[in-house]
């Protein structure tokens, strides 16, 4: 499957692939007929995470020039992060040269930013946790100047942080964009609500898709936050008990769901957390009806996790039709509505 290789200009005209896995039916459709689609009663749910400018280029102190992509904030101030070595996006992530190994106490300039190497983590000496000399504010300010959005070489030109942003971003989570968002307007977010389909949100930190290291993409999805807020549980609740469905927009809000009701033993509670749940098949959601996403690639964790919500023939019968009907792949690509 091609990928989309820059920001569509009017991205709810997308082409939207339509999977029933209670008739077997699929239809190609536009992401704005999604009202057409979905009910009144309906409850969208987003994930509201903004994209963080977590690619940071610099150099070590013996001269090595390094590229940070930054995971999350950790306790006391530390940040996880994936080490890459020369080069940038330009390079596909499995063709860059690999980085040198840093032993704890490596100190690192990063633009504005500097910052000292406290641990190396399995499953690969790429895997580091970084504390910067800035914080609070002072941190944030040079993550802002010095940082850049992670892409990838499929892309036609260097994005702006902008380009990266739902809609409805609030707080900067998310390494890379919680993207099946990305074609959701204030226009089509209005239709919807005008049809009576409800909205909630939650923060999931989204975090990297590749990373070129087989050991760490093997681990992905890595564990990852959230926070679900009481109203989203409320709405929820009140959803299912009218007869409404649950449809998430993109897996974040899947892995966050489904995580915490994993660990709630079915009940879903608000709250903050970290999730490491891993679905597919023969895994029964407890939350989440449908799931409004991007178009996978079969060999992608992402495929893996439909399969939690349609059976694998019918995946496979709407991937070959998305392959000749010209869909596109990745973040600014085509979706699909399981539902």
């Amino acid at each position: 499957m091609n990928a989309a290789r820059w920001p569509r200009e009017h991205p709810e005209a997308n082409r939207l692939l339509h999977v029933s896995p209670a008739t077997g039916r699929i239809s190609d459709k536009r992401v704005e007929h999604l009202p057409e689609l979905l009910r009144a009663g309906d409850l969208l749910v987003v994930n509201d995470a903004a994209t963080l400018p977590a690619a940071l280029h610099g150099r070590t102190e013996q001269g090595a020039s390094i590229e940070l992509r930054l995971l999350g904030p950790e306790a006391e101030g530390t940040w996880t992060a994936v080490l890459f070595g020369t080069g940038d996006w330009r390079m596909r992530t499995e063709d860059r040269p690999a980085p040198p190994a840093l032993p704890v106490g490596t100190r690192l300039t990063l633009g504005t930013l500097t910052a000292c190497v406290v641990e190396v983590l399995p499953p690969s000496p790429r895997l580091l946790r970084v504390a910067f000399d800035a914080q609070g504010a002072t941190l944030w300010a040079g993550l802002y100047a010095s940082g850049r959005p992670i892409q990838y070489s499929y892309l036609a030109g260097p994005l702006a942080l902008w380009h990266l942003q739902t809609a409805y971003a609030a707080r900067p989570w998310a390494a890379e964009a919680p993207s099946a968002g990305l074609p959701l307007n204030w226009t089509l977010l209005l239709e919807l609500r005008r049809k009576g389909v409800r909205f909630a949100s939650l923060t999931h930190a989204a975090g990297l898709s590749s990373t070129g290291d087989a050991a760490l993409d093997a681990a992905l999805p890595r564990p990852e936050r959230f926070d679900i807020p009481a109203a989203t549980v409320e709405a929820i609740h009140a959803t299912r008990a009218a007869g409404g469905r649950v449809i998430a927009v993109g897996t974040t809000v899947v892995r966050a769901l489904e995580g915490r009701a994993v660990q709630s033993g079915g009940t879903l509670f608000p709250g903050e957390g970290v999730t490491d749940l891993l679905m597919g098949p023969g895994f029964v959601p407890h939350v989440v009806n449908g799931l409004f996403t991007g178009v996978h690639e079969p060999t992608t964790s992402h495929y893996t996790l439909l399969q939690a919500f349609a059976p694998l023939p019918l995946l496979r019968e709407a991937a070959q039709i998305a392959e000749k009907l010209g869909y596109l792949g990745h973040e600014f690509g085509d979706s699909c509505l399981i539902l």
